[in-house]
């Protein structure tokens, strides 16, 4: 079972804010959500804003992989299709070889002159379809996600991440009760969409069954 340690995961989030800083003058990199908060569990994930000065923000965006891989190697890293569009946001989501699936990055990438996210005001272009966008990687996502739920004890919400992870690959969503089993019919279902993430499925498969007991319901 990969370790959950709250201080690795923290100074794994410095390293990362470090690295984000120096990686465009004039940025600036901070936390967000629970570990910002500081009411995050073991299982809480890393949200990152990184603000870039609006002149060096194509740039910056062409600089994250190599970023993040300089902080730990990167397992995978995918752009949001709902800011694909956007002139002055992105979002990244990031996990790292040897971390935790719990552990991954939702990094925001704005322009410094771009609204608040959370302003009404704030404008970005309709989504369009991405074929770059991985909708069994997606599904997946909510099968980490519902082993949180589950461990936090919110099976409701857990319940609602696994029925729409299979709408998104079209496949029945078969839940039968018990947890592991469930989030692994998940993932299978999206390693057979996408052959592809067969290597990501197996890893939501053994998470579920290290961190939830069979019999739970």
């Amino acid at each position: 079972m990969d370790s959950l340690d709250p201080g690795v995961r923290g100074a794994f989030a410095v390293a990362l804010l470090r690295a984000l800083r120096g990686g465009c003058p004039g940025s600036g990199a901070g936390l967000r959500g629970s570990l910002a908060r500081g009411n995050a569990d073991a299982y809480s994930d890393i949200d990152v804003a990184w603000t870039v000065p609006d002149a060096e923000f194509g740039a910056a965006l062409g600089r994250v992989p190599a970023i993040l891989g300089g902080v730990r190697p990167l397992a995978s890293l995918r752009v949001d299709p709902e800011f694909r569009g956007s002139p002055d946001r992105r979002l990244f989501f990031a996990s790292f070889t040897g971390l935790p699936l719990f552990w991954r990055l939702d990094l925001e990438v704005r322009a410094a002159s771009a609204a608040e996210p959370d302003d009404p005001g704030g404008q970005h272009p309709a989504a369009a379809p991405d074929p770059d966008w991985s909708l069994a990687a997606s599904a997946l996502a909510n099968g980490v996600a519902a082993v949180k739920a589950v461990l936090r004890g919110r099976p409701d919400t857990a319940r609602g991440l696994l029925e729409r992870g299979f709408a998104r690959i079209g496949a029945p969503a078969l839940l039968t009760g018990p947890w592991p089993a469930d989030i692994a019919r998940l993932a299978d279902a999206a390693a057979r969409a996408e052959p592809d993430q067969r290597a990501l499925a197996e890893q939501v498969r053994t998470l579920a069954y290290e961190h939830l007991a069979e019999g739970t319901g």
